[in-house]
């Protein structure tokens, strides 16, 4: 098995979720680091009983958002000579057989720049991607981060994840990056990833399935300034990325004007994202 390390970044963690993951990645012979970002004293203990379980803790002590916790993690693989990072939320589940799941996709070629699952599995219902195949692999112009294993060289090779994105569209920037440099971002055919995307949950518009995250006003604030900063870069790669991914966008804000709770302030965090970063 090639060597492969895993980065939890967490932010106000419950223990039970975290010590769990690591025990199952350990049992697998991967390390794990655990880069916190900034919580409160509240979370002291969860973090005391997270170090316990044998997984080396960062603790910030100011909030910058996961792309500084996932660049922890490639300075962790880094130290510890391994050719891959997996990149795993808080409070996700891993399937078992996973990570050898991935990395048979990322060994079948080296210009993989990373590898995603096939599927998440929301409360919302099963979110897929895009796909196309590629002398038989399954590819895609962007995945998710938890639960995606990325080629350290790969993301050495691009200077790793953004940290002025902060939290929103850090995974989709660095698949653009890896794009651009000629890797592939591919997903390992038949994986399922359990995870809570915000407070999603499926509605019917128009007879058709979408999904209204229930992200808060701040949030959509970020997702639109930052899906914009990408936008010029992505219509270059792909254009069809990035008009699917402006399409999602405007959907996503069309949900939060009509059927989710909060509506005013989230479409005026929406509309405050078309303004220039202060």
């Amino acid at each position: 098995m090639a060597s492969v390390v895993c980065v939890i970044p967490t932010y106000r963690p419950q223990p039970e979720p975290v010590l769990g993951l690591i025990e199952s990645l350990r049992a697998a012979g991967v390390d794990v680091l655990v880069s916190d970002d900034a919580s409160p004293a509240t979370s002291d203990a969860a973090l005391r009983a997270i170090a316990s379980a044998g997984a080396p803790v960062v603790r910030h002590r100011h909030n910058a958002g996961i792309a500084r916790g996932l660049n922890d993690g490639i300075a962790f693989a880094t130290r510890a000579g391994a050719e891959w990072l997996l990149t795993v939320d808080q409070d996700s589940a891993l399937p078992p057989h996973l990570v050898p799941d991935l990395l048979r996709t990322g060994a079948s070629t080296p210009q993989v720049g990373v590898v995603g699952v096939e599927t998440i599995v929301d409360a919302s219902g099963d979110l897929a991607y895009p796909t196309r195949l590629v002398d038989g692999l399954l590819v895609t112009e962007e995945v998710f981060q938890s639960g995606a294993l990325w080629s350290v060289s790969g993301l050495e090779r691009i200077g790793g994840f953004d940290e002025r994105l902060g939290i929103d569209a850090v995974d989709a920037a660095a698949c653009l990056r890896l794009r651009q440099a000629g890797l592939i971002v591919a997903l390992a055919p038949g994986t399922r990833l359990a995870h809570r995307y915000g407070e999603a949950r499926s509605v019917r518009v128009l007879g058709r399935t979408v999904v209204a995250t229930g992200h808060s006003p701040h949030r959509r604030e970020t997702m639109v300034r930052n899906r914009l900063a990408l936008a010029p870069a992505e219509f270059r790669q792909s254009p069809v990325q990035a008009a699917r991914t402006l399409r999602r966008v405007a959907v996503n804000l069309a949900l939060a004007a009509t059927v989710e709770e909060d509506r005013t302030a989230k479409v005026m965090g929406g509309l405050r994202g078309l303004l220039p970063r202060r």
